[in-house]
């Protein structure tokens, strides 16, 4: 079974740290993505983002397969 996209390379990294804060912290402290409480995440996605960061793209689709993993656990954990 194909892993549920919470997050893509299209979400705004602002709708990303709204809805998954913990998901925040890996990004600045994993990926480098300070950028997650400046004004440029209202309109920055997590793709224009890692593009600034110099990731490639099969950096980023490994990214978001570990955020993507990482939201399935917490979900899981609420039902």
């Amino acid at each position: 079974m194909a892993q549920k996209q919470y997050i893509t390379e299209n979400t705004l990294i602002a709708e990303v740290v709204e809805r998954y804060p913990d998901i925040a912290e890996i990004l600045t402290e994993d990926y480098g993505f300070h950028c997650v409480s400046c004004f440029a995440a209202e309109m920055e996605t997590i793709g224009m983002g890692a593009g600034g960061h110099g990731m490639t793209e099969e950096e980023v689709s490994t990214m978001l397969v570990k955020l993507n993993e990482l939201i399935e656990k917490e979900e899981k954990k609420k039902k």
